[in-house]
């Protein structure tokens, strides 16, 4: 039976990711840095863990207790929608420690055991932002394009050990707490120079007609980590999957 281990399970994409794979038969180790059981329903194949992305302790004590897995899916990650002048250093460190650093962090403690069996699949959840330069997001698209090009980069690393590694790329996703997320770390810091520039960025969002809908995601996993032939990024959802063909 196979076990898959997914991080930021306590909503949206990770929560529907593990849901999917325990429907599908998988064992799966769905960690949280608040732990919760009654998110997904209860299961001898269901494990769920504490884990904070971002604490090297954290994750050892994760890997460890995960034991042998077969798949690692890198979903945890913030957002952060802002102009640049209206970000502080420490807002940056933040976004790039959970979303970049930990990716590289996990993967990184789950490699030897995957080198080891000469098997296993690394997903790491990328952004569709990284396809296309827009308004507020340089530092979010700058965390997550460094985790494309390190995927991109350890696949080739990782060919001769049997190893894949691949990139999920989702959408917009307004269903889910994500987007929320982002748009309130804006707080009252938006700098008045580019208020109007974020009162059309906010337009923009109540005129969406494509996005991409937690499923999507998961669907978009399942088969990173089931089909060998996949390709390296694979969009996920309507708007994601428009941009990917667009570019």
């Amino acid at each position: 039976m196979n076990t898959i281990l997914v991080t930021g399970c306590s909503s949206g994409f990770g929560l529907e990711t593990a849901r999917t794979f325990l429907d599908r038969g998988w064992t799966v180790i769905a960690t949280m840095r608040a732990p919760r059981g009654d998110v997904l329903p209860g299961s001898e194949r269901l494990r769920i863990l504490p884990l904070d992305v971002t604490d090297a302790d954290s994750i050892a004590r994760a890997v460890e207790a995960a034991g042998p897995i077969d798949v690692l899916v890198n979903n945890a990650g913030v957002g952060l929608l802002n102009a640049l002048e209206g970000v502080s250093m420490n807002e940056v460190h933040e976004v790039f420690e959970t979303n970049t650093m930990s990716t590289i962090a996990m993967t990184k403690a789950v490699l030897p055991q995957f080198r080891e069996r000469r098997a296993g699949v690394v997903v790491n959840v990328s952004s569709s932002v990284t396809m296309r330069p827009l308004h507020l997001l340089s530092v979010y698209t700058a965390s997550k394009a460094a985790v494309n090009a390190f995927t991109e980069s350890l696949a080739l690393e990782l060919e001769p050990f049997g190893v894949r590694a691949r990139l999920v790329l989702p959408g917009a996703a307004p269903e889910t707490s994500f987007g929320a997320n982002a748009r309130a770390r804006m707080g009252g810091t938006v700098p008045e120079a580019y208020a109007d520039m974020a009162a059309q960025v906010y337009a923009g969002f109540q005129q969406m007609t494509q996005f991409t809908r937690a499923s999507d995601v998961a669907e978009a996993v399942w088969r990173a980590a089931t089909d060998p032939s996949c390709p390296m990024r694979l969009p996920a959802g309507a708007d994601a999957t428009a941009l990917a063909a667009a570019a």
